[in-house]
């Protein structure tokens, strides 16, 4: 009977130890589960961090490009639903928080090329502003040097034109008799004579010269000769008293015109105008008694 509460004893002093080997290897592993779960509770909450960040981020990013604006809100969206996801899963589901992780890292490396591309179309959007206006300015400076030329070269024509028109010096008039000798008695007058020489002008046109005389009485009645010709001068038609055509080569040409036929003349001072049929080259007069 002794041998067999001997043997209970020992019987219950191992099983005593068993048991409290047993507590200490599950006080062990559950104070490893523990730790192992805080550990996984932190990754979680620092991958967590990590997203809400990145999600700041593409908050804070934009761009003036309707594309990119476009890909940045899907990128947006994507990052709010691993979020969403992140938070639904245990920490304890490493496949699925690693599954996670390479998805922030992908969407890290889109928004660094999302950052790299605004970058680019904004250092291009201001360079083609910068070239825009330059070559605004290079318009306005042309158009500016165009209007300049323009007004120059108007210039130069106009004094071109001007430096063309023939001029013509030493008009007179003079009464001549029947036997061809100068008069001034009006009852011996059968013909005037007009003088006068264009001036040398490199500018006027060469060629064939039409020179009109006018001569009038001292009633200022115009004395019809024998060479009468109509020409227009400023937009009205004249009657020359008679005219001549000359050979100008831009040298100085004397011109003498006769007006034939004249008879009946009354005392007083007789007039010539002289013209071609670009311009008016001047007046003279002569008296008779």
């Amino acid at each position: 009977m002794e041998k067999q509460t001997n043997n209970f004893k020992t019987i219950t002093y191992v099983l005593v130890a068993v048991a409290v080997v047993l507590a200490g290897v599950l006080a062990y592993i559950w104070i490893q589960k523990s730790a192992l779960v805080n550990e996984l509770n932190e990754e979680k909450a620092e991958l967590t961090q990590q997203m809400l960040s990145l999600q700041s981020d593409y908050a804070e990013l934009s761009s003036d490009y309707d594309t990119i604006n476009s890909q940045l809100d899907s990128s947006r969206e994507e990052v709010n639903q691993l979020i969403e996801r992140l938070k639904k899963t245990e920490a304890t589901n490493r496949r699925k928080i690693r599954q996670y992780e390479k998805e922030l890292g992908t969407l890290r490396s889109i928004m660094k090329n999302y950052i790299v591309q605004i970058d680019s179309l904004n250092t291009l959007n201001k360079k083609l502003t910068a070239d825009a206006a330059a070559a605004r300015r290079d318009a306005a400076e042309s158009k500016k040097r165009s209007e300049e030329l323009s007004r120059t070269v108007d210039q130069l024509s106009e004094q071109v034109a001007t430096g063309s028109i023939l001029k013509a010096r030493g008009l007179s008039i003079a009464a001549y008799n029947s036997s061809g000798k100068q008069t001034d008695r009006r009852t011996r007058v059968s013909q005037f004579q007009v003088r006068l020489s264009l001036v040398e002008n490199d500018l006027a046109p060469k060629g064939p010269v039409r020179v009109y005389i006018r001569v009038k009485d001292p009633e200022g009645v115009l004395i019809a000769g024998q060479d009468q010709r109509s020409f227009e001068f400023n937009g009205e038609t004249l009657v020359s008293s008679a005219s001549r055509e000359i050979d100008y080569q831009g040298t100085e040409t004397d011109v003498v015109i006769f007006v034939n036929g004249v008879s009946d003349c009354v005392k007083g001072i007789y007039s010539v105008e002289a013209y071609t049929d670009n311009n008016a080259l001047g007046t003279a007069e002569t008296m008779l008694r």
